[in-house]
């Protein structure tokens, strides 16, 4: 009763209708009959100057709709005395309004989900015990409890031993994921069914839940460019309703059927099927783990045509692994290994975690820096134990050790040069690997139409044409610094154009591209900012499958407008011949609003877009280059 009554508020014109409807019913029976028509009209005209200032209101900015023909429809039937028929076109006006809420409530179920579940408190555990805090307070290194079922409140590192997650809430993967100890642990995941215990590593307004949050807020305040030219159908639609009324009244020389010709012209669907269509689309992207900022971004992924990638992170793993140590005479292995690992150190760049991580595993001790900075894209300076320790890319290098030189290197490896001293020291090796999805994934965006793909990066030249070889990129620029790559994407004669990025450097030319889509699952905040599309999880194909939504959604809004339009405009040409009564044809305009309405509510897909399997293939490393990717 409670709920019936909720929906009863929330929808109150539709509610004092029907209440108006049983009112002038119990009249008539009640042998008050007269009553009924002054019931009626009154009522119906009293809803109509509503819906006039409205209008208004719309018209003074700049946005004409179709209510001047509800309008028109429901003083016309008033004034042919079809009382009845005004009152259904009342309800028919006003329950269209209705279902348009209640399919927008639909579609952006999934997006509100994430809103409504942003985790709210926190168990910390402090002085021994065991104590409850609001989810913004707490503080990176705090130790929490996670009791079975619980979310996450923040960003942290499983301290127990072992645990499963349920992030589908945030990546969009059904299955719950196994954490070990050490494993990073994602707010808004949901505990498993033992309790356990994690560090946080982050504040709750810098996890990547309440990032997500604020994604979905910005995502669900926007409207799509195919909506708008939807709105403006209205005009066309509006002269075609008026005149066709117009000559059915002139033709029979009856009023009457004016007002049946525009009881069926109202409300057209337009307004409604396209952005129920869109919001189901921006759903069903959040279902597969994919963030769309805005409808209008939906419409751009449609068209598609040249698609742009960055190589490291994206095309690549992103994860590479030490494979070579070359020093200079006068260095040895150990040693430089030591002192590029300890500068790296204050670096963010993925190349030195994994000078990190072959450091730790050589059971090296790091020596703290006296001062150190990094160069974005370049590399890092930094002063240990008295000496300048330059690690990066080959010119940045050469700048501080003019007698520095590139080295050999093979198929799948990546050069990390180094200066110590003002000296040349060598060079590290490390080795990419392509990820296993890419191919199919550049294959598949093909069939989607996308007609030239592009790949932007700061590798070497081989490297480059490498990679773009073995995936069956068109066309390749290397060594190429953020503001290149921003040149590069502003030149691309075939648009819209969708770039494809993950970290600091990506986030400029992410903003510059018609599309920005940014592989968030271990990107950056500035590239997930920056991009109109973030993916939450770390499989290139989602890529594709934001494209193939966005072409979804589209041709369905589309269906869904001009099902309305041609039902709507048969209907009315059937009834300028006075074949369908005012009342009847009220009635069935609200069915055409219905039928929109739930054709539009196909882009929220019935579940998740089925897993493409694509076959095994053996992990390939990235090509050369004589540069690290920075």
């Amino acid at each position: 009763m409670a709920r019936i009554l909720r929906i009863a508020r929330r929808y109150w014109a539709v509610t004092l209708t029907v209440i108006v409807g049983l009112t002038g019913i119990v009249l008539w029976a009640a042998g008050a009959g007269a009553a009924v028509p002054w019931l009626f009209s009154v009522y119906a005209l009293a809803i109509a100057a509503w819906q006039g200032v409205g209008m208004v209101r719309d018209l003074l900015r700049g946005h004409w709709g179709l209510d001047i023909l509800a309008i028109t429809a429901i003083v016309a039937t008033v004034l042919v005395g079809e009382y009845i028929a005004a009152v259904v076109v009342v309800l028919m006006l006003t329950g269209g309004e209705a279902l348009e809420d209640y399919a927008n409530r639909r579609a952006k179920r999934e997006l509100d989900a994430l809103l409504t579940r942003a985790p709210q408190q926190a168990h910390v555990r402090r002085d021994g015990e065991i104590v409850d805090v609001p989810a913004d307070a707490v503080r990176p290194g705090d130790v929490l409890l996670i009791r079975p079922s619980e979310l996450v409140p923040v960003d942290a590192v499983l301290l127990s031993a072992e645990t499963t997650m349920d992030e589908s809430q945030i990546t969009g993967e059904s299955v719950p994921a196994e954490k070990h100890s050490g494993d990073a642990v994602l707010s808004g995941s949901v505990n498993g069914s033992a309790a356990v215990e994690v560090r946080a590593t982050a504040t709750a307004a810098d996890s990547q839940y309440q990032q997500i949050v604020a994604l979905v807020a910005e995502a669900s305040e926007s409207k799509a460019p195919v909506v708008r030219l939807a709105d403006r159908y209205a005009v066309p639609f509006t002269v075609f309703s008026l005149a066709l009324g117009g000559i059915a009244w002139w033709v029979s020389g009856d009023p009457v059927r004016f007002a049946e010709v525009l009881v069926l012209a109202t409300p057209c669907p337009l307004l409604i099927a396209a952005p129920v269509a869109f919001l189901g689309g921006m759903s069903r992207a959040a279902k597969n783990g994919l963030i769309v900022k805005s409808g209008g971004v939906l419409e751009l992924l449609a068209r598609v045509r040249t698609a742009v990638f960055d190589k490291t992170g994206t095309l690549t793993s992103g994860e590479p692994e030490l494979a070579e140590i070359r020093p200079e005479a006068g260095f040895d292995e150990r040693e430089l290994l030591r002192l590029v690992a300890s500068a790296e150190q204050y670096s963010s760049h993925v190349l030195a975690a994994a000078m990190l991580r072959a450091a730790a595993a050589r059971g090296l001790v790091l020596a703290e820096a006296d001062r150190a900075g990094e160069t974005a894209t370049n590399g890092v300076v930094a002063t240990i134990e008295g000496r300048e320790v330059v690690v990066g890319k080959f010119r940045f290098v050469a700048e501080h050790a003019p007698d520095a030189r590139r080295t050999e290197i093979a198929a799948g490896q990546l050069a990390v040069y180094v200066a110590i001293g003002g000296r040349y020291a060598g060079a590290v090796l490390a080795a990419d690997h392509v990820r296993p999805d890419a191919a199919a994934t550049l294959a598949e965006l093909r069939r989607l139409g996308v007609e030239e793909t592009m790949m932007l990066t700061g590798d070497a030249e081989a490297t480059a044409r490498h990679i773009a070889e073995e995936l069956g990129i068109t066309r390749v620029h290397a060594e190429c610094l953020p503001g290149d790559k921003v040149r590069d994407v502003q030149a691309v004669e075939r648009r819209p154009v969708m770039m494809v990025g993950d970290g600091v450097n990506d986030a400029p030319v992410l903003a510059a591209a018609d599309v920005g889509v940014a592989m968030g699952a271990k990107g950056t905040t500035a590239a997930s900012e920056s991009a109109n599309v973030v993916v939450l999880v770390d499989e290139i194909a989602r890529v594709a499958r934001a494209v193939r939504i966005g072409q979804d959604t589209v041709r369905i809004a589309l269906q869904s407008i001009w099902l309305g339009i041609l039902v709507s405009v048969g209907l009315m040409l059937i009834a300028a011949f006075g074949v369908i009564p005012a009342t009847l044809g009220a009635v069935l305009q609200e069915v055409v609003d219905l039928v929109a309405i739930l054709a539009a509510l196909r882009a929220i897909g019935g579940r998740l877009d089925r897993r493409e399997t694509a076959p095994s293939e053996p992990r390939v490393p990235a090509a050369a280059s004589g540069s690290s990717v920075r």
